[in-house]
């Protein structure tokens, strides 16, 4: 059994335990209206149960005490109590609005279509009920506080699910809410959202991480309780009043550091962290010089969170040292109002005035909900704002959905055909284009954050060697890579077959016929294991069919290559071309020989055999080395289209392209690439590069150019 598979219900908490935490800090007006709110709740919920068969009430109950534990203001609570009541019962906005205040009503009414993110919709729906959540905290910063917990309690209870949602749940908390709540500075939360979404989603890395984790902990037991009673000691000398405790390494953090910085285990647990809470941004400072004493600092690993705060309003001092017996120290000096903001973030600022108002705009959040307001001005649609708001949160990645509504995580910069390959090898390797937001899009096709893709699959699609142009995954390119060399080497075997063929052909053998001793001989002397080696290398080039046949006819090589008169007696042995061999064969693309031409094989180290017209200029005296060409010919048949280019003289006139165009078109030719130059201001030169099935159609569509009256001259290109 999985083990996260057991699941036991929490203790149950009632309004009573509610009533009596807000006592600390609420006034009885409050708490009663807190009472009241629990009672409609409860009221227009009766009868509904959660997945666990426990009154759905508790639920709601549970996600205020979360809040109360923030101390969060009475109609927080309230709302937090309220908040599927517009969702789950007929209870509408307006009797909320009158039975409570209109601020109520707005704070549920938000939660509620924050409830309505459904991440197997499409896209756009996706992408509006993200816009929604977000406008709707930047006008009160409580909606995604009740949002935050309301996910937490149902985290806390996800054992009840079924694997397959606990993990689409998981995968939405560490994808979504856990860096909200970190943007926000909740650390608190954060870490509990991260600490639930990793043991659900990856349970068993979990467990075995937190049982290694635990047990180094019981051997590192002395050293911390040495390292922190030597720091309290040295600040006692100072007269520093502190706080000095070991803190707890985040199972989260140890496990992404492992997967993205490739760090073992060790390398991580073995560095202790300690945290000092002092009384004043003095005394942080005094901290950090008495340590640095005490231990040596680790170079470049000094970080002043206080002077420079991160974005979420974050402060404290970060040091390394080299503690006893060369094992790293982890420390952080903080304030108790920097260790309060850094646990508590934005609802640590929930601040009130004397009139009972709140603070309009929590300091710590204001920079970031004005630039959500800007992106939200700037936006042309829902799904711009969702691309800029995923950005702002995950900067280094690309956060895409399927059409099932899972994310999936990409680098900057990713594919469609890295996204395929991200949710398995073969949908990648048969993948031939893509709906982005229900659009076609080719594969190349950047994606971008919100987006949701689905994949367009073929049957006898392959992976195309152009994909490594723009794919930037690891696992893509690997595929792809992988299935092209295992392409070339069938298509190289296949090919070196049929040279040593054509050779052997000159002495009435095949080779199959090889006895299998002489064979085997042959191969150990060359070093090879196997005849498909063997094939494979002549396929690509690195061994020459002439000479490697006539070694397994058994004739000499001073007999093969000796008396050219002999040799040009022989009968000769030509090698048909398909044109559809693949990546061994290649068409030269100086002379672009179609079907019909004469043409002459060289052959081309590691590649393969390059085809080239007998009159290409490129050739040279190619017959004077006999062992660098191979005789070739086309099939009786060949199949495909063959790209040829063809340059047309015309008189320049307006509306001329589209008159050619449309001829090559008639005589059933394709327009892969036109290039216009002109020759002075009565005559241009366009070249064509048209595809053709053989010489014969290319005559087709020579005769139809010249039928136009402003052609001059038709000559095909040779370079």
């Amino acid at each position: 059994m999985l083990p996260d598979e057991s699941f036991e219900c929490p203790r149950r908490f009632l309004i009573s335990d509610l009533c009596f935490q807000l006592e600390s800090y609420l006034t009885r007006d409050q708490i009663s209206e807190v009472y009241s709110a629990y009672l409609f709740s409860a009221e227009v919920h009766e009868g509904q149960q959660r997945r666990s068969g426990e009154p759905y009430i508790y639920h709601p109950l549970a996600v205020a005490r979360i809040l109360a534990n923030m101390r969060m203001d009475h109609k927080c609570l309230m709302a937090a109590i309220l908040h599927d009541v517009i969702e789950d019962t007929a209870t509408a906005k307006e009797q909320l609005a009158e039975l409570f205040d209109q601020e109520i009503a707005e704070l549920v009414d938000g939660v509620s279509k924050l409830n309505q993110m459904d991440f197997e919709s499409r896209a756009e729906a996706q992408a509006a009920s993200f816009r929604k959540m977000l406008l709707a905290m930047t006008r009160d910063i409580r909606v995604i506080l009740i949002k935050l917990a309301d996910r937490l309690h149902n985290m806390r209870t996800l054992g009840v699910m079924s694997p397959s949602k606990r993990r689409r749940i998981s995968r939405e908390t560490l994808d979504i809410y856990a860096p909200i709540a970190n943007r926000l500075g909740i650390n608190s939360l954060r870490l509990e959202l991260e600490q639930l979404g990793f043991s659900h989603y990856w349970p068993w890395r979990h467990f075995i991480l937190a049982k290694a984790v635990a047990q180094v902990r019981r051997h590192q037991h002395e050293v911390v309780e040495n390292v922190a009673t030597a720091i309290r000691n040295r600040l006692a000398q100072e007269q520093i009043v502190a706080e000095v405790s070991g803190r707890e390494k985040h199972l989260y953090s140890i496990y992404l550091k492992m997967r993205d910085k490739a760090k073992s285990f060790r390398d991580l647990v073995d560095v202790f962290a300690f945290r000092v809470i002092v009384e004043s941004v003095d005394d942080c400072y005094r901290v950090l010089g008495q340590v640095h004493n005490l231990y040596k600092p680790v170079p470049g690993r000094f970080k002043d969170y206080i002077a420079i705060p991160k974005s979420n309003g974050y402060q404290s001092l970060h040091t390394v040292l080299f503690g006893p017996h060369g094992v790293p120290i982890e420390i952080q000096i903080r304030t108790h109002d920097m260790n309060r903001i850094a646990e508590s973030g934005i609802a640590s600022h929930w601040l009130y005035k004397n009139s009972g108002e709140r603070e309009s705009t929590p300091v710590l959040a204001g920079d970031w909900l004005q630039n959500l307001l800007e992106m939200q001005r700037q936006s042309g649609d829902s799904q711009e704002f969702l691309e800029h708001v995923k950005i702002d949160l995950f900067p280094d990645e690309v956060y895409v959905f399927t059409p099932k509504g899972e994310i999936m995580v990409l680098p900057r910069g990713a594919t469609v055909v890295d996204f395929a390959y991200a949710i398995h090898s073969d949908i990648g390797n048969t993948c031939v284009a893509a709906r982005i937001d229900r659009r076609l899009a080719p594969l190349r096709t950047i994606l971008h954050s919100g987006q949701t893709v689905e994949i367009i699959n073929a049957t006898g699609a392959t992976p195309n060697a152009a994909w490594l142009n723009f794919t930037v995954t690891g696992k893509a390119r690997a595929n792809v890579r992988g299935y092209l060399k295992k392409l070339q080497d069938r298509e190289a075997e296949a090919l070196g077959r049929r040279m040593i063929n054509a050779e052997l052909a000159n002495n009435g053998l095949m080779i199959e016929e090889i006895d299998t001793e002489h064979l085997n001989s042959y191969l150990a002397e060359s070093g090879l294991m196997t005849l498909e080696r063997l094939l494979i290398d002549v396929g690509l080039g690195n061994r020459l069919p002439l000479l490697v046949a006539r070694r397994l006819a058994g004739v000499h090589l001073e007999e093969t290559l000796g008396d050219p008169e002999q040799r040009d007696q022989r009968p000769a042995a030509h090698l048909a071309i398909l044109g559809t061999e693949g990546m061994v064969v290649n068409l030269a693309r100086c002379c672009r020989p179609i079907p019909g031409d004469q043409v002459v094989g060289l052959f081309n180290p590691g590649k393969g055999l390059v085809v080239h017209r007998a009159i290409c200029r490129n050739l040279g005296d190619y017959q004077t080395k006999r062992t660098d060409w191979l005789d070739v010919v086309w099939a009786a048949e060949p199949r495909g289209e063959f790209a040829t280019l063809i340059r047309v003289e015309i008189n320049n006139r307006r509306g001329t392209l589209a008159t050619l165009a449309a001829a090559i078109a008639e005589s059933g030719s394709n327009i892969e690439n036109v290039q216009t130059r002109d020759r002075d201001g009565l005559n241009s030169t366009l070249e064509f590069l048209v595809t053709v099935n053989h010489r014969d159609h290319l005559a087709r569509v020579i005769r139809r150019l010249r039928q136009i009256p402003l052609v001059l001259q038709i000559t095909r290109v040779t370079q």
